[in-house]
């Protein structure tokens, strides 16, 4: 039986992602500062408390595990969240290597996107004042990963513009580093789409130190 450590496994994306491991049949360890925040019960499942901003607690749950799927968000209304977001980030990449973590997927950004040709998404005005310092962090940390990582086999996941609870179609398109719009000029997809996707690519891995995205 494969097993995974997912990340953030309380949060809006996280908790999807980890149902979706569930129903593949994954054993889960689900780590999270606070692990009393997880509902879903299963017998599959092992809540563990951790926090990405301590290097010796996240190496521990890291050592053994060969997946791994990172939802970390500080929280939108951290207001540190750049910097906790590009010290954790720094945390799981580092942490990821020095443990023997063979694949990293990382629930990114649709910010990095580009909306036309050399413009993304994050420099365009159209993302909120209010998040804007959390978008330009993952934006920032693919970047870094694109340019410096060459150890790690890592993916950066990329939602639509917008992200909800939905159906989950299976129906959507993939893509690259364009941001998907339907023929109304809307980038959307459903959180379960999202998780659906993000478990296929772990299972039938077909992308490497690369990004992808996803969006109807």
């Amino acid at each position: 039986m494969k097993s995974v450590l997912i990340i953030g496994a309380s949060g809006f994306v996280g908790a999807a992602v980890t149902n979706e491991a569930l129903e593949r049949g994954f054993e889960v360890k689900a780590m999270t500062r606070h692990p009393e925040k997880i509902e879903i019960e299963n017998p599959l499942l092992t809540k563990v408390k951790g926090d990405v901003l301590a290097k010796r607690s996240l190496s521990a749950h890291m050592k053994g595990m060969k997946l791994v799927i990172s939802a970390y968000n500080p929280g939108w209304d951290n207001p540190n969240i750049f910097d906790d977001t590009i010290k954790g980030y720094a945390n799981i990449i580092e942490c990821a290597k020095k443990t023997g973590v063979e694949r990293l997927l990382i629930v990114g950004g649709a910010g990095s996107l580009f909306v036309s040709e050399g413009l993304r998404l994050v420099d365009s005005g159209a993302i909120p004042e209010p998040i804007l310092p959390g978008v330009k962090a993952m934006a920032l940390i693919l970047y870094d990963l694109q340019i410096n990582e060459k150890d790690l086999d890592w993916v950066f996941f990329s939602p639509a513009g917008e992200i909800s609870p939905g159906e989950r179609t299976g129906k959507y398109r993939l893509g690259k580093d364009n941001l998907i719009v339907n023929a109304a000029g809307e980038s959307k997809i459903s959180l379960e789409d999202y998780a659906r996707e993000m478990l296929n690519e772990l299972l039938h891995p077909k992308r490497h130190q690369t990004r992808f995205t996803i969006g109807y």
